[in-house]
This record gives C-alpha cells, structure tokens and sequence, in this order.
C-alpha cells in the first residue's frame, strides 16, 4: 500500500487556486463585519433619535 501524506505538511505549498479561495473568504468575511458594524450604528442611531422624539 501506498503511504498517505499529511496535508499540513510543512514545505508543501499551497496551490493557486487554494491561495484565492482563502483570499476571497478573507475578504467576504471583512465585507460582511464592516455591514454588522454599519448595521448596528445605524440601529443605535435611529434608537437615540427615537429615545430624543419621545422625551420632547
């Protein structure tokens, strides 16, 4: 039988396509924080004006 490889094996090198797949979920990931962070602003924004309307 053939001996299996361990794929974490340090010296072998990521192949291209491994390579822009690990970019591309990065950079989703990175789009879908900066829409929570926006999101929850937005919430706590409009929560103030509505707590200002209502105490006038």
């Amino acid at each position: 039988m053939a001996e299996r490889q361990d794929p974490k094996t340090p010296g072998k090198k990521a192949s291209p396509r491994e390579d822009r797949l690990k970019a591309a979920l990065k950079a989703n990931m990175a789009r879908r924080k900066a829409q929570m962070r926006a999101r929850a602003a937005q919430d706590t924004t409009e929560s103030r004006k509505g707590a200002n309307e209502e105490s006038s």
